[in-house]
C-alpha cells in the first residue's frame, strides 16, 4: 500500500501548472523579534533552467518589513493553496533562500511582467499608462528572488474522496 503522502504529492508538471493558476503567494519572512512576518504576494514564475523547473518572483516596496527582515536573514517560506473542502485542498509550501534586487531596470523589468500577469490581458500585455505607472514604482520597488530550497506539495483531490 502506498504512503498517503506520496498519493497526494503534485508532479513538479502539476506544481506548475497550478502556480500558473493561482494569484497569491504568503510570503513568511523572520521578524527581527523571532516573529513570522506573513504577507500576501502577487507573483510571476521563470524558469530556472533547461530541466524546465521554475522560480517565484515578486516585487514590493524596499523599505517594506518584509524587505528589511530579509537582508538580515534570507530565509523564506512561501505558500500557495486553494480549495474551500478537505478532500478539494491542494497547494505548495517552498523554503527558499531570498535574494533582494535593487537594480531599477530588473525592477522595472520584474514590475512589467507582473502587471503582464495581473492585468487581465490574455496576452500578458501592458498598456502605455500602466508601464509609465511600473517605471515610476520601479525607482521605490525591490524584486525578490525566491531560490527553493525544498519543496512540499499536496493535492487531496488525488484521493478521490477516500480518507
Amino acid at each position: 500500500m502506498a504512503n498517503r503522502r506520496d498519493l497526494i504529492t503534485m508532479t513538479a508538471e502539476e506544481a506548475d501548472a497550478f502556480l500558473l493558476e493561482e494569484k497569491t503567494v504568503i510570503c513568511a519572512t523572520n521578524g527581527k523579534d523571532g516573529w513570522p512576518h506573513l504577507m500576501p504576494l502577487w507573483f510571476v514564475t521563470r524558469p530556472t533552467g533547461p530541466e524546465g523547473a521554475t522560480e517565484l518572483w515578486a516585487w514590493t516596496f524596499a523599505k517594506s518589513q518584509k524587505v528589511k527582515n530579509l537582508e538580515r536573514d534570507p530565509r523564506t517560506t512561501l505558500q500557495v493553496e486553494a480549495g474551500e473542502e478537505y478532500h478539494l485542498l491542494r497547494g505548495l509550501m517552498v523554503e527558499c533562500d531570498t535574494e533582494v534586487i535593487h537594480d531599477t531596470d530588473t525592477v522595472l523589468e520584474l514590475g512589467l511582467e507582473i502587471f503582464g500577469r495581473y492585468g487581465g490581458d490574455p496576452a500578458g500585455e501592458v498598456a502605455e499608462d500602466v508601464k509609465a505607472m511600473v517605471r515610476k514604482q520601479a525607482e521605490k520597488r525591490a524584486g525578490l528572488r525566491f531560490v527553493e530550497r525544498k519543496r512540499v506539495t499536496w493535492d487531496h483531490r488525488k484521493l478521490g474522496g477516500t480518507y
